[in-house]
């Protein structure tokens, strides 16, 4: 009897020391938090022969500050540039500057700043700063919606002639789903209106679809719509573009 109890004794007490250890062995290590900068850089180039000689080329990049406080700081920015038979087809830079402030799980506040420079829209350069409203309509792990409207200013200069200054009203909706656990499929549509002449808008339209390669690389299909409603004679209102390229991630 004294040495069942004593051994009783023994694997109980084996048990209390040795499980416990085991099992934080076999727990997985939790993954790091990840950083508070987070930033891609992506470039694409393309060549065809034959009927035409053309190429593409197309250098982007996207930046994101999220201290995991109520405020985000963004930064993205695409620069296009084409030739057909040595003719320039395509000369396009835009960048894009954005505070967000979060008022709760999906409404946000946001301060930004556009630049575009577009030779075959005829604006050597158009600044538009604004402030506004957002809601995130969706905001799971796997699928995002948002909307934001905003009032600012804009200020435009032709190719030819003076800067012209306007009060703006811009749209914006960005949508991202994850199709796959390495594949993900992105929307967005922007609007600018002059308050001087709210016929005079620009449009921009963009699909893309992303699959990963590697932990660090990803490449990219996007097609970006253009569509300015007032153009001088000669320049066609709507330009699209297909865009190819690898992303590397930080």
């Amino acid at each position: 009897m004294r040495t069942r109890l004593f051994l009783s004794a023994a694997l109980a007490l084996t048990a209390s020391v040795v499980l416990p250890h085991a099992a934080l062995a076999q727990a997985p290590a939790a993954a790091p938090p990840p950083p508070p900068l987070t930033a891609t850089a992506s470039a694409g180039l393309a060549l065809t022969s034959g009927n035409k000689d053309t190429s593409t080329l197309n250098l982007g990049y996207e930046l994101a500050y999220d201290p995991k406080t109520r405020n985000v700081i963004k930064s993205d920015g695409l620069y296009l540039r084409g030739k057909t038979d040595g003719t320039l087809t395509a000369d396009r830079l835009g960048l894009n500057g954005r505070d967000e402030y979060q008022l709760h799980d999906r409404a946000f506040v946001f301060g930004q700043v556009q630049y575009l420079q577009d030779q075959f829209k005829n604006i050597d350069y158009l600044v538009s700063p604004a402030g506004g409203l957002g809601y995130r309509l969706v905001n799971s792990d796997r699928t995002k919606l948002l909307v934001d409207a905003g009032l600012g200013g804009v200020w435009e200069k032709p190719l030819l002639g003076e800067v012209k200054s306007s009060g703006a009203v811009n749209f914006d909706e960005k949508f991202s789903h994850r199709i796959s656990p390495t594949a993900t499929l992105s929307q967005s549509v922007s609007a600018l209106y002059k308050t001087s002449d709210f016929g005079d808008a620009l449009y921009t339209f963009g699909a893309s679809v992303t699959s990963a390669l590697t932990p660090k690389t990803q490449i990219k299909v996007e097609v970006l719509d253009v569509y300015k409603t007032l153009v001088v004679p000669g320049i066609e209102k709507n330009d699209v573009a297909l865009i190819v390229g690898m992303v590397f991630k930080r």
